[in-house]
């Protein structure tokens, strides 16, 4: 290659860098820049804040030799000679002093980002946090949630979404940090997941009910005129299921898209509802609440949360924030 110009072999003009044999000539500019060896940052570093060959040998603990060939690689990477010799030391060209700051401003960045994550301090945290809740969440640990939070964390910021579905992808995709809910046979296998609370389902009407008189039984639970809870307007829910292996059917009067919905038209109206227990305790203040006349399986409201969050430290501990407000203590 006269005058040392570098070039491109003519056989590689009109292929991408990737598909050029690892055997093609060093000299090849493509060749070189198109994988560059990050390993110089840390070589040019030494070189720079040393000022000599030995000196960034014995700080990298390599050998003389070899700190040379890397000075070598640097010289012909950057197109300048950076060290110079001056009697018996070297000293920086111009090019290697205006990239001293920068070459160790990215040193240090890069141990940063591999160093191990250090303890949080909740009370320096600045971060906004979605979670995707339904509104029976919010009305029950929303408040304390926000207390122990502004407590601990002033600089943390939650965004409350409704959850109106069963859906994986915003927590895979990063839309949201955190959700809770029943984990089903729709959840994604791969999210993780931890047990907030048991509940389950007892009946509520309105203090003055002609139902509140005397006991609730199954004859007069069937009797009375319900209210129907469902996000996705189905026509029955998970109570009708034991119902109907026994042979029996409650009377469907109206269908609400949620809790909140189907408690104010209770207050109002002679039509009781069928609701989650712990999870609409704020909502019935000043209602009758009854246990169910029939047999049916408590559940568990867990959060879920992508696996990539596992080893983030605030996330980690929005974890056991979450834990705290639900009353099942820290996170371990």
């Amino acid at each position: 290659m006269p005058g040392g110009r570098r070039t491109i072999c003519s056989k590689y003009l009109h292929v991408t860098p990737c598909q050029i044999p690892a055997r093609f000539s060093p000299a090849c500019y493509v060749c070189r820049m198109s994988a560059p060896d990050l390993n110089l940052l840390i070589t040019l570093d030494a070189l720079l804040s040393e000022g000599s060959v030995a000196g960034a040998a014995r700080r990298l603990r390599l050998s003389p030799s070899a700190m040379s060939r890397a000075l070598a690689r640097l010289r012909d990477t950057t197109g300048d000679p950076l060290l110079v010799r001056a009697g018996r030391g070297l000293v920086p060209t111009p090019r290697a002093l205006a990239l001293r700051e920068q070459v160790g401003g990215l040193v240090r960045d890069a141990k940063a980002v591999l160093r191990p994550s250090q303890d949080l301090d909740p009370a320096s945290l600045v971060r906004t946090f979605t979670l995707r809740v339904t509104d029976g969440f919010v009305e029950n640990f929303g408040a304390r949630l926000l207390a122990l939070i502004d407590d601990e964390a002033p600089g943390v910021r939650l965004r409350f979404m409704q959850k109106l579905d069963k859906d994986s992808a915003p927590l895979r995709e990063g839309a949201v940090d955190l959700e809770t809910g029943v984990v089903g046979e729709s959840a994604s296998p791969e999210l993780r997941t931890r047990a907030l609370f048991q509940d389950r389902y007892i009946g509520v009407m309105r203090a003055a009910h002609p139902l509140a008189r005397g006991n609730v039984t199954l004859t007069r639970y069937l009797a009375a005129r319900h209210i129907l809870i469902s996000r996705r307007g189905r026509e029955s829910g998970p109570m009708d299921e034991p119902l109907a292996q026994a042979g029996r059917a409650r009377q469907i009067a109206t269908i609400a898209g949620s809790y909140s919905t189907a408690l104010a038209l209770v207050r109002e109206t002679d039509m009781i509802a069928t609701v989650p227990d712990r999870h609409t305790a704020m909502m019935r203040e000043g209602m009758r609440s009854f246990a169910l006349p029939f047999a049916m399986a408590p559940f568990t409201v867990s959060m879920l949360w992508h696996p990539r969050m596992d080893g983030d430290a605030a996330h980690r501990w929005l974890r056991g924030i979450v834990l705290q407000a639900c009353g099942t203590g820290a996170l371990r």
